[in-house]
């Protein structure tokens, strides 16, 4: 009972606290000059990841197993990976660029964890046959790491395209309206126009196309920072991820001799390997590296989902043991 109110406390705190730190960001983005509130959305973040630690603790203590043998418990443990990626800049005494990704991802999967869809899976029952071996601490908590890391670094190959895209489309917005005030000019201004025309046109596009003018050269600098971030992200990820692949097919040749039954679960997940095993690959070629392989972790991002929730809801594969029902008390 003490456990069982102390988990309940902890929850609510959570995501109280990740919900606080969500508005703060949002006052910081829009007024500048509440930008002092930035370190105590860090020291918010701080006290979520001790409070999902915490319940994670607990709930271990209280059921006697790794709390992740259903999507509830792997919910939490998903943004408790989501909080350990936010802390690793702030440990490390830098700016956390990371935030604008982590922090909502936390307060999205606490929030999904903790609302009335998942009531009845909050209780954990006695483990299936299936999932009482010690692999199951390796590879579901493998998987899950895995998980958190490639929507992070997905996530910022998101950012990275769309941040580029309005780059390129102001270019050539500011480009037609150059071209539009220069044919508003009357016939008898031609002559004395076309030079101060020809070195207006040579300025305007310096400014516009060249990433060396303040703007420009700040846009540069976050455009290669989202690529660098995302692809260290997702290295980090996919190996974890290779792990957790790995350590499922030798668990499973020890429960249902087999490493490999393509059952749902394990297609999508050797299908969101092999995705971003080509975003790697696409990242040889040099010349196109960050928008080729931007494009492929923003398909990868919805992979990971596919494959996460998937088999959860449709309830079927020998990994059915994770799906629930949807409740609306």
């Amino acid at each position: 009972m003490i456990f069982a109110t102390l988990e309940h406390i902890l929850t609510h705190i959570s995501f109280s606290v990740v919900s606080l730190v969500i508005t703060i960001h949002l006052i910081t983005l829009v007024f500048d000059e509440f930008v002092e509130l930035y370190d105590s959305s860090e020291k918010g973040m701080l006290t979520t990841f001790f409070c999902i630690t915490g319940l994670l603790v607990t709930r271990w203590i209280l059921w006697e197993h790794l709390p992740l043998s259903d999507l509830y418990e792997s919910l939490i443990f998903l943004s408790w990976a989501f909080s350990i990626i936010h802390m690793v800049p702030y440990f490390k005494k830098q700016k956390n660029y990371l935030s604008a990704i982590t922090a909502p991802s936390t307060f999205f999967t606490q929030g999904f964890a903790t609302s009335g869809l998942l009531t009845k899976t909050h209780q954990s029952k006695i483990l299936v046959p299936a999932l009482q071996s010690q692999w199951l601490m390796m590879h579901v908590s493998m998987m899950i790491l895995g998980y958190a890391a490639l929507l992070c670094g997905s996530l910022f190959s998101v950012a990275f395209l769309i941040i580029t895209f309005q780059k390129i489309l102001r270019i050539f917005d500011k480009s037609n309206n150059l071209v539009n005030v220069n044919e508003s000019f009357s016939f008898s201004e031609i002559q004395y126009m076309t030079e101060r025309k020809n070195v207006l046109r040579r300025k305007n596009v310096l400014r516009n196309s060249s990433f060396f003018s303040s703007r420009n050269y700040y846009t540069f600098q976050l455009i290669q920072q989202l690529d660098d971030w995302g692809y260290r992200i997702i290295t980090v990820g996919f190996i974890f991820l290779t792990i957790g692949i790995l350590s499922g097919a030798v668990w499973a040749n020890e429960t249902w001799g087999s490493y490999w039954n393509w059952d749902p679960k394990e297609t999508w997940a050797f299908i969101t390997w092999t995705i971003f095993a080509i975003y790697f690959h696409t990242r040889t070629n040099q010349n196109i590296e960050g928008f080729n392989s931007a494009i492929v972790a923003s398909i990868g991002f919805f992979l990971i989902w596919i494959c996460y929730f998937g088999v959860n809801l449709l309830g079927i594969g020998l990994h059915s043991y994770g799906s629930f029902t949807l409740t609306f008390n």
